[in-house]
């Protein structure tokens, strides 16, 4: 089963942009994530409607993160690429009136919703900034040599 790495893609993507200091193209985001500038403006297209980034055309213009990276949590981003399923597991539904499957059913369910209640609590906590300060660090601790901030 191929799994769903959009909110990894679009942090990722975010992290470059506010490192970079100045507006980035899909281009040069592209680039860094390589992939295709179309992903990038998909990606990007949701978080420009919940106000995370911003877009200019024309000369020097391009994708700007919109708010402070403090205040943008990872819920934030979660919530701004349309919510998608946090568990790939789900409940068998062949049968809905056999009462073992309501059972079982019942069970993980309540676990599912556990379990992604927990991780979207996490999501809340974490904000842009400490990713940003975890990356300064890492690539502090690195020999002068290795610094290449985009691809480590």
């Amino acid at each position: 089963m191929k799994r769903d790495s959009r909110l990894s893609g679009v942090i990722h993507i975010l992290l470059h942009m506010a490192d970079a200091g100045e507006p980035r193209t899909s281009d040069q985001l592209a680039k860094a994530m390589r992939t295709n500038p179309v992903v990038v403006r998909r990606l990007l297209g949701g978080l420009r409607d919940a106000g995370l980034v911003h877009s200019e055309k024309g000369h020097g213009g391009g994708w700007t993160v919109a708010r402070n990276l403090a205040a943008i949590s990872l819920a934030d981003i979660y919530r701004a690429i349309g919510r998608p399923a946090l568990i790939a597991m789900g409940n068998r539904d062949d049968a809905p009136d056999c009462l073992v499957e309501q059972a079982v059913n019942a069970a993980l369910e309540a676990g599912f919703r556990e379990a992604e209640a927990l991780l979207l609590a996490r999501f809340e906590r974490v904000t842009l900034a400490a990713l940003a300060d975890d990356f300064h660090a890492r690539l502090a601790a690195l020999p002068t040599a290795c610094k290449d901030p985009v691809h480590g």
